[in-house]
């Protein structure tokens, strides 16, 4: 089986080089000229795309193809009172650089919209905010070029003291969302409402790839075994492909997420970096049906974790374990 590592958005090793530079409203609204306001969210967002583009090229020397791009590319995108502000017109060279690198150098991005994008509300105004903010992840991968295969990871969201009924109710405002969203979307168990069961069935029942997170899964289960799930989960892909017409060879592997507790008092938090042997635990059990996944590591230290477990890994492909090291972000696990 193999396995490919990566991380989320930032980079503790490359310095000065935040994608998510950003400025507040009320920064924004004191600037008074509000052509000028808009240009500077404008270069802002420049910035954060070459900064991208810099640690995509950190990425590719580092053999790292797995990477979550930040929301925050560019600041106040989807304010109400900036409603009428389209900034892909003035970006549209920016992201095609981006998208360019990212295709040919066959790395696997996606986004995971923050916790205010939830399907599962009962309330109007947010459902069309979750619904604006889902958009707008998607104008991005649109405007770097990017296929169906890079998508918005979300959670289901709020159960609000009903959770029969939240399902339901994400069930039914996903069926009404555009065919370009739903095609865009994976969905991840949390660590406190939706278990990895409850989202597995959500998925199963609207065909949406599931994405395991298994320290969420530690911290908010049923009694079942991660791997246990797995076989299920990992139809949800096969499903998705089938959908999509794709190909095999142009096949997603599944991807799960990976962190590990900052404490026995705080084991929701996450840790700076991550603890080899539960993740290994997993990946040896799934590697027999498993041809492939994509592990994304959610560690406060970033590509600066995922460096410090491959050096823990190379060591343990030296001591005749199975696992053979293929390269600086990946691995290959014997069945």
């Amino acid at each position: 089986m193999i396995v490919r590592f990566g991380y989320v958005a930032m980079s503790t090793v490359i310095k000065d080089c935040s994608p998510s530079k950003t400025m507040t409203m009320a920064s924004f609204s004191k600037l008074g000229d509000r052509e000028a306001g808009i240009r500077r969210l404008e270069s802002i967002a420049k910035q954060n795309l070459h900064n991208t583009l810099r640690l995509l090229r950190h990425n590719a020397a580092s053999d790292i193809k797995v990477y979550r791009l930040t929301s925050k590319l560019i600041p106040l995108a989807t304010h109400p009172e900036l409603s009428d502000w389209d900034p892909f017109a003035a970006l549209a060279e920016d992201f095609a650089e981006v998208g360019a690198f990212i295709t040919k150098h066959g790395m696997r991005t996606s986004f995971h919209p923050d916790h205010f994008t939830v399907l599962s509300t009962p309330r109007p105004e947010v459902l069309i905010s979750s619904v604006r903010d889902l958009k707008h992840h998607t104008d991005m991968l649109s405007a770097m070029g990017l296929p169906a295969t890079a998508k918005n990871n979300i959670h289901i969201g709020g159960a609000y003291g009903d959770k029969p009924s939240a399902a339901a109710r994400f069930r039914e405002h996903f069926a009404e969302l555009p065919a370009v969203l739903q095609e865009r979307m994976t969905l991840e168990n949390d660590d406190k409402t939706f278990n990895a069961v409850e989202t597995l069935a959500v998925c199963r029942e609207l065909g949406l790839p599931m994405v395991l997170d298994i320290h969420h899964q530690w911290v908010n289960n049923e009694g079942e075994l991660p791997w246990e799930l797995w076989p299920d989960i990992f139809r949800t892909w096969e499903s998705s492909l089938a959908r999509a017409d794709l190909a095999p060879a142009e096949a997603l592997p599944p991807k799960i997420h990976v962190s590990s507790p900052r404490s026995p008092s705080d084991p929701r938090s996450h840790a700076d970096g991550v603890e080899p042997a539960p993740l290994l635990a997993f990946l040896r059990r799934i590697a027999a049906d498993t041809p492939a996944v994509d592990v994304m590591i959610e560690a406060k230290a970033k590509d600066g974790a995922l460096f410090e477990l491959m050096e823990t890994l190379k060591e343990t492909a030296r001591s005749g374990s199975g696992i053979t090291v293929l390269d600086g972000a990946s691995i290959n696990i014997e069945p």
